[in-house]
């Protein structure tokens, strides 16, 4: 069985990646090494902050024996996703978790409720064809001694004029899927992990894996 570390202590990301990852996969996260170092996300691309995330959070657990060390052998993987909007020259991008803290400069993440507000705000008089957006994800893969690997994955939609529904986290109560009349948030986890950025980017992945099982 393969061990995945997920470089994340997100446990909206760990629970939705453990659901779709579901199968031949031992899969724990960063939530099980509390003094792991966190990893700053400042790179330029969603690649890049994923690389960043896996390949540190590797060369932690391969530096650190006292820690809790996952079974051998055992692949670190990370992501950063986040959502691209077509009036707004792709923002908030990689900046989608902290996008109304940006307002302050701040680096931590902002609320869910904050990042809608503000996205709302700035589409504001923007009509439907201009809202067209995406869900972008990258993931990386890495392990100790071997080259990182990454895996794409997309959802192409359009943003809302009000919320909608109670699930999901996120940007997810105001992005339409194409071909859907309703948000992720409204859809459900069950239509939402088929056809997410992330559900595809884990499909490529899904792929690899079962190559070197």
């Amino acid at each position: 069985m393969t061990t995945i570390v997920l470089a994340t202590r997100n446990a909206h990301k760990v629970a939705e990646i453990r659901r779709m990852l579901a199968g031949n996969v031992r899969l724990i996260s960063q939530l099980d090494f509390p003094d792991a170092p966190a990893v700053a996300e400042d790179a330029a691309t969603f690649a890049g902050n994923a690389t960043k995330k896996a390949e540190g959070f590797a060369s932690w657990l391969a530096a650190n024996p006292q820690a809790a060390r996952p079974d051998r052998p055992y692949f670190v993987l990370a992501d950063d996703s986040g959502l691209e909007v077509d009036a707004l020259g792709g923002a908030p991008g990689v900046h989608s978790a902290r996008f109304a803290a940006d307002d302050a400069q701040g680096t931590a993440n902002s609320s869910d409720a904050a990042n809608n507000a503000k996205l709302l705000r700035l589409l504001a008089g923007v009509p439907p064809e201009r809202r067209a957006a995406r869900f972008r994800c990258v993931l990386a893969l890495a392990a100790p001694d071997k080259a990182t690997l990454l895996f794409e994955g997309a959802c192409e939609g359009r943003i809302a004029f009000f919320p909608g529904g109670a699930g999901g986290f996120g940007y997810d109560p105001l992005f339409v899927p194409n071909d859907y009349e309703q948000s992720f948030a409204e859809l459900g986890e069950e239509v939402k992990n088929k056809i997410s950025h992330r559900a595809r980017a884990l499909a490529h992945l899904r792929r690899f894996l079962d190559g070197v099982s």
